[in-house]
């Protein structure tokens, strides 16, 4: 064994101080209060979105335990659900997270060739961000959707029935908007209160 100490990124700390807004602090309170005492948990992934939404897209580990913090559980709680969900990011992601079903019947119906497609159109394999920040490629399992093969999902936006041409009118239509604000009724803080 080496000397090096091998650390993984959730261990890795910054200490940098996190804290939402008190509007967004109220929201929360607002959620939690939908659940008994005792089980603010049941809240997790709501203000998970929230989180990631308002404190710069993704989780890093003093955002994680920030939350952890603010629902009384222990880090290891909310460790354990950003890292199994495809929709929370522990890394850095783009202005658009590109996510397309690898599943059996999407792969059948040309799901791979939509992500050999992406990767080459956007320069990038999956897991990547373009180096304009705009766009991240991610490969993910069921997206719920195998009657309308091949499907991706475009942050909260659905996409199905994909070839190519479908993929060029999305990418352009993304990249003309980039500059936009994002619509508040699409955030995750407006929709849970």
């Amino acid at each position: 064994m080496s000397d090096k100490q091998f650390k993984h990124k959730l261990y890795v700390k910054k200490n940098n101080d996190v804290a939402f807004t008190a509007s967004t602090l109220e929201k929360i309170q607002t959620i939690i209060s939908h659940y008994p005492n005792g089980q603010q948990k049941s809240a997790l992934i709501p203000v998970l979105h929230i989180a990631q939404e308002e404190l710069g897209g993704s989780l890093n580990v003093d955002i994680m335990d920030y939350v952890a913090g603010l629902l009384d559980i222990t880090p290891i709680e909310v460790y354990e659900v950003a890292t199994f969900y495809s929709q929370f990011y522990i890394d850095p992601v783009g202005k658009y997270v590109i996510e397309v079903c690898q599943t059996g019947p999407c792969a059948i119906c040309g799901g791979e060739d939509m992500i050999q497609y992406l990767e080459e159109k956007l320069q990038i394999k999956v897991g990547e961000t373009t180096d304009d920040k705009l766009f991240s490629l991610k490969a993910v399992e069921c997206l719920g959707a195998c009657g309308s093969a091949p499907v991706m999902q475009v942050n909260t936006e659905f996409h199905e029935f994909l070839n190519l041409q479908k993929i060029d009118e999305i990418i352009a239509k993304l990249r003309s908007e980039s500059e936009l604000k994002k619509p508040e009724e699409l955030t995750w803080k407006e929709r849970l209160s």
